[in-house]
């Protein structure tokens, strides 16, 4: 691989170009359980691995920001329980807010027209890491710290457990609907994918093909497929549903570590590199990638999600205070960049709501936050001197 930076010292401050190889190889996929992976040479024929995707192909990638990037409204409201690191916020059918107090063992309700939070409190040690609200208002919720995601009556507090099969998943991470009957979810330490169906209990498990690769953020095509950030090594995983084989592709930069994802209508899988500062796309059906460099020189982007007209919004965690910043897709521009006003500490997750136009975040400064988004395009052009290929 070849980069080559050029200081522009403008608006487009950064270009990079990328010249791919082939630079990965399979791995055997253990049986259900096993620790014992191999990590050393292919085996492409393991019965729960599909062939693996390599990026190939040159491509520029450049960092165009506009001049006086929008800033939009944030608004936040102090959670009431203290240092419990509210996070992950999801929108209700009503239009409320529920969310996890992940230091502290609750679930959260905000009523967004009277202000006014409460909530119901967890087992103690249950580190809950997400949550998820069905389309009858009921909750799901990954209990990290107790091997489990528990489904609870929003009203009574009645929660009912779906443990994991196998003693080694024990850290269940983001949950997803999978638009059918399932919960699709991550194991992050415990390095699986798992299914859980909502009306049997019955979960699987899919083991990851490499130690430590770290399954985190996850995000649905419209076929159905889960798609799953690998934070422990340079991939982007898939799996089929029907027969539960692993797809991995591979981003070009070995140091890439991907954290969250947003999927568009196109079914194009848009990802965080948390590591190295870039936001990027990649293309199923061309195995195309492209990557855009992020606008901050220690960024962090963490958060992601996509708006009902396709833009990307992101959070870069690395300054203070955290950025919220808007990529418009179609014109290749960073044209929204905007602080958070309580510093944020970390956004890890968000979610939009398409009836408010709006994005819900919690951060490490132990708020809920909303941020109002532009209803029109904003930006349809690049920067004059963006290099183009």
């Amino acid at each position: 691989m070849r980069v080559f930076w050029i200081n522009k010292f403008g608006p487009a401050a950064l270009l990079v170009c990328l010249t791919t190889a082939s630079i990965a190889q399979t791995t055997d996929v253990p049986e259900h359980g096993s620790q014992n992976l191999v990590l050393e040479g292919p085996e492409p024929n393991s019965p729960l691995v599909d062939d693996l995707n390599v990026a190939t192909g040159d491509e520029v990638v450049a960092n165009p920001i506009i001049d006086n990037p929008l800033q939009i409204e944030i608004n936040e409201w102090p959670v009431p329980w203290q240092d419990t690191r509210p996070r992950d916020p999801d929108v209700a059918p009503d239009g409320s807010i529920w969310l996890v107090g992940q230091g502290g063992d609750y679930a959260a309700h905000f009523d967004p027209a009277s202000k006014e939070f409460s909530r119901q409190v967890l087992p103690p040690g249950t580190g809950p890491h997400n949550l998820i609200v069905d389309r009858d208002g009921s909750l799901w919720i990954a209990g990290n710290r107790q091997a489990f995601v528990g489904h609870m009556n929003p009203v009574t507090g009645e929660i009912n457990r779906f443990t994991m099969p196998d003693e080694t998943a024990r850290d269940p991470h983001t949950l997803v609907f999978s638009g059918r009957d399932e919960i699709w979810f991550t194991l992050q330490w415990s390095n699986y994918v798992g299914r859980l169906n909502k009306h049997s209990g019955h979960v699987d498990l899919v083991p990851m093909q490499t130690e430590r690769a770290r399954p985190y953020g996850i995000k649905m095509d419209s076929r159905g497929h889960p798609w799953i950030a690998l934070l422990g090594t340079h991939g982007l995983a898939t799996i089929n549903p029907a027969t539960l084989k692993l797809k991995v592709v591979y981003l070009p930069r070995e140091k890439a570590r991907l954290r969250r994802l947003a999927i568009t209508d196109d079914d194009v899988v848009w990802y965080t590199d948390y590591s190295q500062g870039y936001i990027g796309r990649y293309h199923p059906q061309s195995g195309e990638f492209r990557e855009w460099k992020t606008p901050s020189e220690r960024s962090g982007p963490y958060a992601m999600a996509v708006d009902a007209i396709g833009r990307i919004w992101f959070v870069e965690t690395s300054p203070s205070p955290n950025l919220l910043v808007g990529f418009d897709p179609l014109a290749g521009t960073f044209f929204s960049v905007t602080p958070i006003p309580s510093g944020a500490g970390s956004v890890r997750h968000m979610v939009y709501d398409q009836n408010t136009n709006s994005l819900w975040f919690g951060t490490d400064t132990n708020n809920l936050a909303q941020a109002i988004l532009p209803n029109e395009l904003v930006i349809r052009h690049a920067p004059v001197d963006q290099v183009q290929r």
